[in-house]
C-alpha cells in the first residue's frame, strides 16, 4: 500500500488571496472555498486548504521539486510579484538562487510569511 499526503491546512489571513497567490506562482488549480478553506489542489494526491487565523501563527516552510523549466516559469512569476527572493533560508533577500546538487533553487515568502523553496534537483543526504 502507498500512502501518500493528501491535505494540510495553511494558516493564513487570507484564504482566497493566498490560494490565488500560489495558483499564480505555482500554476496549481484553486478549487473552491469550502467552508473555511480556500482549496487549492497542488497534484493528484495533495491539496492546500488555507484557513484564515487570526492573530499570531507559526511560519511554516513548503519546497517544492520542480523541471528546469517549470523554474524558470515560476521564478520568471515570483519577479513579476516583486517577491523578494534568495539562495538559501537564512538569506531569503539577497536576491540570489543557488545551484546546489547541480540544480538551481530559490526561497522566498508568501504574503503570510511562509517560506516557500522551489528545488530542480533533490537533496544529497549523505
Amino acid at each position: 500500500m502507498e500512502i501518500t499526503l493528501n491535505h494540510t491546512i495553511v494558516y493564513v489571513k487570507d484564504n482566497v488571496a493566498s490560494a490565488k497567490l500560489y495558483e499564480y506562482i505555482f500554476g496549481f488549480e484553486f478549487v473552491k472555498e469550502w467552508g473555511p478553506f480556500a482549496v487549492l489542489k497542488v497534484n493528484e494526491t495533495l491539496t492546500f486548504d488555507f484557513m484564515i487565523k487570526e492573530g499570531k501563527f507559526t511560519k511554516m516552510h513548503y519546497a517544492f521539486k520542480v523541471s528546469e523549466k517549470e523554474f524558470d516559469e515560476v521564478f520568471t512569476r515570483i519577479k513579476e510579484k516583486d517577491l523578494e527572493f534568495g539562495s538559501s533560508p537564512m538569506n531569503l533577500r539577497d536576491g540570489e538562487i543557488n545551484r546546489k546538487y547541480n540544480g538551481r533553487g530559490v526561497y522566498f515568502r508568501d504574503y503570510d510569511g511562509h517560506v516557500l523553496e522551489m528545488i530542480t534537483q533533490d537533496y544529497i543526504l549523505d
